[in-house]
């Protein structure tokens, strides 16, 4: 459904070290071509990896916070300060190695800010309008599902007008999310995907294949979209050595 650029890996540490280096350069190039930058983020194990690894990323010096929007592309519908919110887990890695600006980072609203999903989506779609992310990173559930919208369940519809949705009886823990929708993570400009681990290595291989009942299929940047795998995760794909 899309072109996939695929950038293998050998480890998920290796993974971590150098999608970090390769996103702060993407930030400092862009930052350098336009007044903002809008960055989306994922949660998960290998991203909060990504984040981890920051810190030892020198070129982070040169980011701009004044030109840095921070989003995030789904959360846990759970109170604030509760283990499982993605932003909890992702903000203490990042201010290790980027100075964030609490006005430009936009994290979901809480369960203990709002009635339900839908009140906290409504919210967040109201802050996000008409922003475009420059660079949308994203992880793959073993289901196929990313952010938190999951296959065969009303969370996901290519075709919705929504900018956010609340998300219940979720497949997997907690129940109650929110998420952007498809649309929203298509207008991206940059698609990067972080996947790791040989558990998800037919997951990754359907997608290849263009298995549509999978929403990680569906997902395609404007300019880029880009699988980060390591080795275990790609395992099901060919290889193609080039003779010289």
């Amino acid at each position: 459904m899309t072109n996939r650029r695929l950038i293998r890996y050998e480890s998920a540490q290796g993974l971590a070290k150098g999608v970090a280096h390769r996103l702060v350069q993407a930030i400092v190039k862009v930052q350098a071509e336009q007044e903002r930058i809008d960055l989306c983020l994922t949660g998960g194990r290998i991203a909060n990896a990504v984040y981890a690894a920051l810190s030892n990323v020198p070129e982070c010096a040169h980011i701009r916070p004044d030109q840095l929007h921070v989003w995030w592309s789904d959360d846990r519908f759970v109170p604030a300060g509760h283990p499982e919110r993605n932003s909890l887990q992702a903000l203490p890695l990042l201010s290790a190695a980027i100075r964030l600006d609490p006005s430009k980072t936009h994290v979901m609203p809480t369960a203990d800010g709002k009635a339900d999903p839908d009140e906290a989506a409504y919210s967040y779609a109201q802050d996000l309008a008409d922003v475009v992310f420059d660079i949308s990173l994203l992880g793959m559930g073993l289901d196929g599902h990313v952010a938190s919208l999951f296959p065969n369940h009303p969370s996901f519809n290519p075709t919705t007008t929504a900018l956010a949705v609340g998300v219940t009886d979720a497949p997997k823990p907690p129940p109650d999310r929110i998420s952007v929708t498809l649309p929203v993570i298509n207008r991206s400009k940059r698609v990067w995907f972080l996947v790791s681990g040989s558990e998800k290595a037919a997951t990754v291989e359907k997608v290849f294949r263009d298995d549509d009942s999978l929403p990680a299929t569906w997902v395609a940047g404007t300019l880029e979209t880009s699988w980060m795998v390591d080795h275990d995760a790609s395992a099901g794909l060919p290889r193609y050595n080039c003779s010289l």
